[in-house]
Parts: C-alpha cells; structure tokens; sequence
C-alpha cells in the first residue's frame, strides 16, 4: 500500500512524537541520518526541534509520508539556501524511512514526493548529502541524483571509522 505524502503538515503532538519515533528508530537501525546508535528520543529531540525551528522561520518545510495505518513512516526537510546566488536550489536532509517499511520502495516514492515538491516550488535543483560506506550513493544514483563531489573522510561515525561525505544534484529543469 502507497504512502500518503503531505508538504507542510500541521505540527502536532502526535506528529512530533512520530517524527521522533521514526529517526530514532532508522538511527537504531543504523541508517546515516546524524547519530549512530544507540540514540533515544530525547538524543534526537534537540536536533528535530532544530528543523521546526527552520521550519517557523521559513526556511524549511516538512514533507511527511504516512503509512495505510496514519503512522509517520517516512520524512524529509526541504531546506532553503539563504545566499542570494543560490536561491534556485534547496537541500534535502534528513530523508528516512521506517525500517518497517524498508524494501517496499517507499524511499524512491518519498525522492518523488520531494522532487515534485521543489518543482512546485520553482527550485532549478535538489542538492544532499550522504554518509559513504553503505551504498547511499548508488540508492540516489539510480533515483536521478548525480555525485558532483565528495570529502574523503569527512564524516567520523566512531575512532577509526572515518566515512566520505558525497554530496549529490538532482536538476529539475
């Protein structure tokens, strides 16, 4: 069964507890969306309070998939560059998807949901980034993202375990 993907949903309590509950869960599940695991809720807590943040001062929104049973199964932040020569593009972060979900190809429908946003929006191109060493590049590789650079090392996820940080364009025109 699809998701239902809605741009800019109302904040509520509920919301806010499903967000919660779905990064710490693909944190836990090792997906590369800012922490390693272990991580708790209260360990995510300050950094989604960071994207609302974004979000109440116009520089970001919410793009949030649920699942057939109304559960926040997947999400996005579509965040807005605040430099005057780089207003024709935005970045996707934090793009996740349930572990419960995996494998169904909700990722590439939420990529959809994201591309079909910023068109809307009148953005020219999605740029992201992702962590190297778990195959992320060739999942965005082959959802139209083209790799136009990457910082060797960049990313420490613990001592001795440095990854790249391999950032990734999607032209919408």
């Amino acid at each position: 069964m699809p998701l239902t993907f809605t741009l800019d949903p109302a904040v509520t309590p509920a919301l806010r507890d499903g967000l919660l509950d779905l990064w710490t869960d693909v944190s836990n599940a090792g997906g590369a969306v800012g922490f390693v695991p272990p991580v708790t809720r209260e360990d995510v807590r300050p950094e989604l309070l960071r994207h609302f943040a974004a979000m109440s001062e116009g520089r970001a929104r919410l793009l949030v998939g649920h699942d057939e049973e109304g559960r926040v199964a997947a999400t996005s932040f579509l965040t807005f560059n605040t430099h005057h020569l780089m207003t024709h593009w935005l970045w996707l972060y934090t793009v996740m998807v349930h572990p419960r979900h995996q494998g169904k190809g909700y990722g590439r429908d939420l990529l959809a949901a994201a591309e079909d946003a910023a068109r809307g929006l009148g953005f020219e191109a999605i740029r992201l980034t992702c962590r190297g060493g778990l195959g992320l590049e060739r999942f965005y590789a082959s959802c139209g993202y083209k790799e136009v650079g990457r910082v060797p090392g960049a990313i420490r996820v613990g001592p001795g375990d440095d990854r790249d940080d391999i950032f990734m364009l999607l032209p919408l025109a």
